[in-house]
Parts: C-alpha cells; structure tokens; sequence
C-alpha cells in the first residue's frame, strides 16, 4: 500500500481537524515549528549514564556518539534519535503493534486488524528472552535513552509538530514509554516490505480462473542467465565440504537437491498434481480477493512493488586505483519525508571487548546499532535476495476446526482489543492453523471475486479461507546479527553475525582493510519437498494434506556465498544469486538489468576510482531500451507524420534517461510513455484493475519474450470486439497514444520535451502530506517537491514509477511520478576510510523546518557525494556543534 493509500485511510480522522487548526498555525506557527528542535549543544543530564557521552553534530546534523561502555553508547543513541526522529518512532511502533487507531482515529482500523492478525508485536515480544543476553542490555539501555527524551520533553507537542496537528482530532494522547519490543518489532515491518514473491503468488491465482496457466506463465518468463549474470557468476557452488571453508563456492546445496530431485514431468510430480486436484474444490477466489485487500491494508513502511530492489558492489584492490576495495551501496525503497535512514557514528572511546563499537552508517530510528555502513575495519552493504519466505495455503474451515489429513483439528484463536483515538473499541477474533494466521479473516463484508480458482495452478472447486505461512512472524535473532555485523573484524565473524540474519533475508556484500572481498546469503529460507516436484513454489497451496507443509530450512553452511572470487568483484542487484537448476531460493528473481548494466560498466575499466563507483550509481541507461527501440522503429506509420516526428527522437537515442533539456531527454520522455501505453494495451485489458501492469523489470522481460511471439493472444486488446490487432497494430497504437500524450502534457513540438518534467518527486509525509486530506498550507509544511528527476524503473539510478498509475481520471497528474528511489548512497574506500563518501534522501531530521529535514535532498538528487569523516580527528576537523550527554536526573 502507498504512502497515499495510506493517507486515504485516515483522511475521515484528521480532514476536519485541520479547518480548526489553519487559524491557530497562523499564529503560533514558529512557536510549534520550532519548539520540537533539539539540543545540541552545552550539557543535558540523562539518568542512567555511568559516565560522559560526546555527540558531535556536523554541518547536516549527523551525529557521531562517543562513549566509555556500550550501554552508554547505545542509551544516547537512543536520546539522540528520538531527538530527531520520536514521531517517526512512535509511528513505526503504532503501525508495527497493530494500534495507528490509538494515534489517528478510527481511519487506522482497517491497517490495525490486518497486523494484529500477523502478530508482529507478539512475535516481537516473544524473541525478546531468546536474545543474547548483551542485546537485550543494548535493546533496554536504547529504550531508557528514548524514556529520557520522552520524560525531558513531557508534553508531545514538544517533541513534534505532527502531535499538534493530530491532537485536534485525538484529544489528551499520551505518549507512551519505549520498550525493547517497540524496536524488535520493527524489524518485522522491514521483513515484510522485503519479503519474496507473495504477490506473483496471489496474482497467478487470481489469474488462473480467467485464463490459460500457458498465458499466465508468459507474464513470468525464465530467468536469463546469458544476457544477465547472477551474483556468483562463474562459480560452481556445491555442498560444502566443511562448515568453515571459505572457498569462491556457488549453486545448489545438497538439502535443496535432495528435497527438489523430481521435476514438473515426472511420474510422482503427476501422481502429486492428481492428488491435488481431486482433494480441491471451488470457491477459493473469494478468500484471494479478501486476502489482497489485507495486503494492501498494510502501511508500506519502507517500499515495496515490482522494481523496487537496492544495488550494491564491491570491487577488490587488484582492479582499483587505491590498491583496497571499494563498496558501493544504494537500496531502493519508497520515497517519504523524513527518509528511511538516520546516519549516526558509534564509537567506543577505547575499544575492547567490554566496549567493543566503532562503527558509522546507516541505522533505522527506533532501532539501536547500525543497519548498513562500516567500522574500523570491515564494510557491508545490502541489497534484497527476495526468496520464496511465505505461502499462502487453502483452508477447508468448518466451524471453529480445520481439514488436516482427513480430520477436523481445532483452530488457534485469539481476541485482540483496537482501541481508537478520539474514543470508542473494536475487539476482533484472530484464527490460526498449523500455517499461519488466516488472513482472509482480517479483512470484512468482500464479496465474492469468482467462482474457479486455482490451487497450484490447476482449476478447482470449494470454498475456502487462506492462511498465510511466512518466516518474517517466527521467533529469530535477527538482532542479534545487526550488532554481530557491527562488530565483526573479518569474513569468519562476519558470517557468524550473517547467520542470526533471519528475515528479511539479504545480499550480504563484504570488503576490509586488510583486501578482501566477499559475499553472503543469509536467512530463514524454507525447504518444500512434493510441491516441488510437481511445480515451482509459486503456488497457493492446500493446507489440508500435510505433506505439502514445509519441511525445515535450508543449512546456513549451504547457502552460498563467496570469498575474493577470481573475478576481482561481487555485484549484488537483487537479481539470480546462482545459475541453479534446483530454485531453492526461488524462481522469482529481478531480472538483472540493473546488475548486468553495473557489471559491464565495472568491467570497463582497468582501475576503479571512487568516483567511477560513485558515477556508476547515477547511471540512467535503460538496458532493455533497446530491445523496445528495435522492435518500435521497424513500425511503418503511413503517412502519420505528426507521430514520426516523435517516433525519430528514437533513431539517434542513446538510451539514456537525464533529467534537463537535451536530445537524449526528450527521446526519454517519448520512450517511456510509448512504454506505459504499450502496457495498458497489451496487458490491462486483461488485468484486474489493482494487478495492472506497473512497468518494471518482470514486464520488460515479458514484453522481450512477447516480441518474439507474434501469435500470442497478450496482442489482442478485449477492449476492441470484433477486432484482433496484433503486434504490430498494438505497437503503432502506443506510439501514436504517447505522441498526443505529450503533446498534451509538454507542448507540440517533440525537441522540446523533458523527461525530468514528466518523471517528478514529491517527498510526502507519511501522514499530513496527502492532498485529499490536508489544505495545501499544511501539506506545504511537512511535503518538499515537486523535484525533476532522471533516471527510472529498471536502471542503476534506479528513480522507479508505477505505470499502472495515471491511466484513470483520479490519479492521472500522477503519472510517471517517482514511487521508489535510492533511499541513500554510499561508497567505503578501504583505503582510507575517512575518505569514504555518503548522502540520504533527505536529511537526519523528521522536524520540518529544520535546517537538515531535506538539506542533503538537493545533493541526492544530482548524485553528489558528502565527505563521511570516521575517525575521532577527522570528525572534529569537519567541525560542528557538540552536545554532552551527563549522568544525573531521574527515570521515575
């Protein structure tokens, strides 16, 4: 769900509140803008410090924390993010608890009864004792750093504006304390935006009653290994033949073999699929559709949607300028203000092993440690590796029981309690198999969606609810790896923090001081046996024979991973880890443009720089251009000249998306909307209306296959009865459609169109910044944007849009804005790591108006790098405010 869906569900509990509040912000508004601004400078006493804490703020506000014990550390990381950031915390923890009704009003309700379903908080609260007993001290002594800030604050407007805004609706909101769940919890949100293919899996379902699973299967087409290079390229993976070897290995791990052996063809796969079709039934859509409502009813909290990945590479010494590696990193995520990031430094004054940090990067608000960056001698980037983490399974419920092999088996129930800002309750009902919570429960009163739905891709007959098994609501340590990560010296104890790295389940990248390179696959990933001998795992599956269940998980020591490989790189863009046979991971990879593009321009040339690395990030070639161009310039258009005369921006172009005036520019525009009117052609005429084509790497690489095959029936628009077009008839329709679209949008004459005009962002907040529900001053407020912006879905400089979006009356301003983006840029120069570069989305602050709410945005946009000091020396030269954090105070 996007940020503006988001802003949808609570326009009923904040539109009318913000009439009242136009007047009084007219008055007080520096007062309340400002009041929330923290402190950073002279002394503030937090209670519970056993000695001084230093935070060194630079010119952009990014703190750098200096302390003699860890828990010291950890409780001003703690008061120093919830300086900056307490809304965004107390946020995430409504959102992740399953109580944004406590905080908006009733227009939280539907996201509440969706994750209370999940659980996350519950989960949350069970891993907590299964931690190592230091992050749970790290977790608590983070937890009383936020209590300080909240006791020395008291009143939530003086913690941020956002409260002032929202208390004219939900009247005396207390805030509440912090705890160490609030924070666990936290992760589970960020498991669940980057978890794998659920949504393939739920759309081929819901597909399956409509049409042939042969047309289905050509929206997903085969991974190619020959254009596109996987991660582990060129490298025979095999079981290992010690749990210590740190050998260049990849492929396919012997427990994945063994359990995926038998192919879609063989006998037993048959005698499986028989099986299956004569023990279902129909009805099932229904619950698919419900079951994708509740989906959508879950906040994105940090991106989601085809396209959105992240890259990252790392180049060893042998093929760089500086003689030691060099580690870029950019994930891609969803676009908000304030951005995902808070960039922080960790320092313990003398480290040792009683206080063993001396890290900087990237680190979530709410979240001790830090998530993405470097200490004093090891660097690590991540990027999503998306397996097949979750199924949906089919339920045959009868009263309060469940079909399990052939006998009715008790549900697991439980009443959950919503209460609702502004007052009033909701108590709903959360039921369980064996799988997972059932989903299709969460959400009320959807009617019926078909009447044949597929179980495994075969038609069946029933009615039925749907569960949903998926690793990121099992108990892990993930936490554990996060300060694992933070203080590992080398690949061996970077592996051993990687293996608690459960979910979401990640591309580890690896460089050090010392000149070596590496990577790792870690994470939960589930081992399937029968289904996967009758079909891939992208499958809703029945719940009611237990020999479809998951079968354990796949041995950390057989998932790949790699140490100084003979090619001198590693790059990591979320597409196919290893070209395997047996898909263990899953069979539902990006396709690998971005990463192939990465990989030629690091071949390129002899000796990377760190600033080729960061060049490479702000790349705007589209690697599938080509193949459309090709097939785009062979249309004969008659005597249409008005549409050749766009149609030739695409002769000379060189498939580059900038964002100013330029030849290159222009083409980009026409491109890119022949792109997105070539979709609504070919596929939307058969997609329901939330399953439309949104344009990223699967529908590039659908669209390549397709236009090889003339005869599929994807090139008949429904739309058009009585007619049957063709490829080339659908092809000169969109060329002709994208020509009077922009005409329409950016004037007659083609030379003078911008990409950058079209390809806009808007920073939104994640609450107050939709236009449906706040007044423009109010929205101006906490919004910054519109921002002209190169790039696109599909490329290194990876600004993605949504396709999908624009094509009805509502939402058609919104057409090619920019949904995902680098959520920030680093690169780490081994060689000398004060000389290691970095940049966020926006800025280190969620206070709006402050001087670094979006003061690096400008930097971002154009790709510019800021100088990221590490040590103690450098941080102090670069110069800035100083704030001391001192023992004293109360906690009561």
């Amino acid at each position: 769900m996007s940020r503006a869906i988001l802003a949808r569900r609570i326009a009923v509990a904040v539109a009318a509140l913000l009439v009242v509040v136009l007047g009084i912000v007219a008055v007080l508004a520096v007062t309340w803008v400002r009041r929330p601004f923290p402190t950073t400078e002279g002394q503030i006493q937090v209670p519970g410090l056993s000695g001084k804490v230093s935070v060194l703020r630079d010119d952009r506000g990014i703190p750098q924390i200096y302390a003699d014990s860890s828990d010291d550390l950890f409780r001003a990381e703690g008061f120093v993010h919830a300086q900056d950031r307490f809304f965004e915390m107390d946020l995430r923890r409504h959102i992740t608890a399953g109580r944004l009704s406590e905080l908006v009003g009733e227009g939280g309700l539907e996201t509440d009864r969706v994750i209370r379903t999940l659980g996350w908080r519950r989960v949350a609260e069970a891993e907590l004792p299964t931690l190592k007993p230091e992050t749970r001290r790290y977790l608590q002594a983070y937890a009383d750093g936020v209590n300080a800030y909240i006791k020395q604050q008291g009143d939530p407007a003086k913690m941020s504006l956002e409260y002032v805004v929202l208390g004219q609706k939900v009247k005396n909101y207390r805030v509440e304390e912090w705890t160490p769940a609030d924070s666990l919890a936290w992760l589970k949100a960020m498991a669940w935006d980057l978890r794998g293919d659920y949504t393939a899996e739920l759309m081929r379902a819901r597909l399956a009653g409509s049409m042939s699973i042969n047309q289905i299967n050509e929206l997903y087409p085969a991974y190619d290994y020959n254009a596109n290079k996987p991660i582990l390229s060129g490298q025979d993976w095999s079981p290992l033949a010690s749990s210590s070897s740190t050998s260049a290995n990849s492929a396919v791990p012997a427990t994945a073999a063994k359990v995926g052996a038998g192919a879609a063809g063989t006998k037993a796969g048959a005698k499986v699929r028989g099986e299956l079709a004569a023990e279902t039934a129909p009805g099932a859509e229904r619950a698919y559709a419900v079951v994708q409502r509740a989906l959508n009813a879950v906040p994105v909290t940090m991106g989601r949607g085809d396209g959105i990945g992240s890259n990252s590479w790392v180049v060893g010494g042998n093929r760089t300028s500086t003689g030691k590696p060099l580690l870029a990193n950019d994930p891609h995520l969803g676009v908000s203000i304030p951005g995902i990031w808070y960039q922080v430094g960790l320092h313990c004054r003398s480290v040792g092993s009683s206080c063993p940090f001396d890290v900087a990067g990237y680190s979530f608000s709410g979240l001790p440690g830090v998530v993405i960056g470097h200490n004093q001698s090891i660097a690590w980037g991540f990027t999503n590796l998306g397996p097949d983490v979750s199924d949906f399974f089919l339920e045959q419920v009868r009263g309060n029981t469940y079909l399990r092999d052939g006998k009715q088996v008790p549900l697991t129930m439980r009443t959950e309690t919503i209460k609702i800002g502004g007052g009033g309750e909701q108590t709903i009902t959360v039921r369980s198999t064996v799988h997972g919570p059932i989903l299709s429960d969460a959400i009320e009163d959807v009617a019926s969606a078909g009447d044949r739905p597929p179980v495994n891709g075969r038609p069946s007959a029933g009615s039925y609810e749907v569960a949903l098994q998926w690793t990121g609501i099992e108990v892990t340590q993930t936490a554990d790896a996060i300060f694992g990560l933070n203080t590992a010296q080398n690949f061996e104890q970077f592996r051993t923090a990687a293996k608690d790295f459960a979910v979401p389940s990640q591309n580890l990248l690896y460089a050090d001081t010392a000149g070596n390179i590496g990577y790792q696959a870690p994470g939960r990933i589930p081992v399937r046996s029968r289904y996967m001998e009758a079909a891939p795992g992208f499958w809703i599956r029945p719940g009611w024979v237990s020999s479809w269940d998951w079968k354990g998980y796949v041995p950390f020591d057989e998932m790949p991973h790699s140490y100084n490989p003979p090619e001198g790189f590693i790059v990591a863009a979320n597409q196919a880890v290893t070209e395997s046979g047996t898909p263990f991971l899953t069979t539902e990879w990006d396709y690998g443009y971005r990463a192939q593009r990465i990989r030629s321009l690091v071949e390129k040339d002899a000796k990377i720089t760190p600033a080729m690395m960061s060049q490479i990030q702000g790349d705007t070639r589209s690697q599938f251009a080509p193949t459309l161009v090709k097939a785009l310039l062979k249309v004969d258009l008659g005597h249409d000249d008005f549409t050749k005369q766009a149609q030739d921006l695409l002769r000379s172009w060189d498939f580059t998306n900038p964002v100013g005036a330029s030849e290159s520019g222009a083409a980009a525009a026409y491109y890119n909307a022949v792109w997105a009117n070539l979709l609504n052609l070919t596929f939307n005429d058969e997609l329901p209306k939330d399953l439309r084509a949104d344009g990223g790497d699967q529908w590039m690489r659908a669209m390549t296959v397709l236009l090889t095959k003339q005869g599929s029936p994807w090139w008949d628009d429904k739309r058009t009865p009585g007619v049957a077009e063709g490829q080339s008839e659908i092809l000169r329709k969109a060329l002709v459609a994208a020509r009077l679209q922009l005409t329409k949008e950016l004037g007659k004459e083609p030379s003078d169109w911008q990409w950058g005009q079209l390809h806009q962002l808007t920073l939104t907040h994640q609450v107050l910044g939709g236009d449906d529900i706040s007044p423009h001053i109010v929205t101006k407020l906490f919004n910054r944007g519109p921002i002209n912006m190169p790039g696109g879905s599909a490329i290194v400089n990876a600004n993605g849009w949504d396709a999908s979006v624009g094509l009805d009356d509502e939402d058609s301003d919104k057409a090619f804005d920019v949904d995902w983006a680098p959520s920030m840029r680093m690169v780490v120069d081994l060689s000398n790591l004060d000389k290691s570069r970095w940049v966020n989305q926006t800025g280190n602050s969620g206070h709006t108006y402050s001087p670094h709410y979006s003061d690096q945005t400008d930097a971002w946009v154009k790709n510019q790098l800021y100088d990221w000091p590490f040590t103690e020396k450098a941080v102090r030269d670069a110069g800035g405010d100083e704030l001391t954090l001192i023992p004293g105070g109360t906690t009561s």
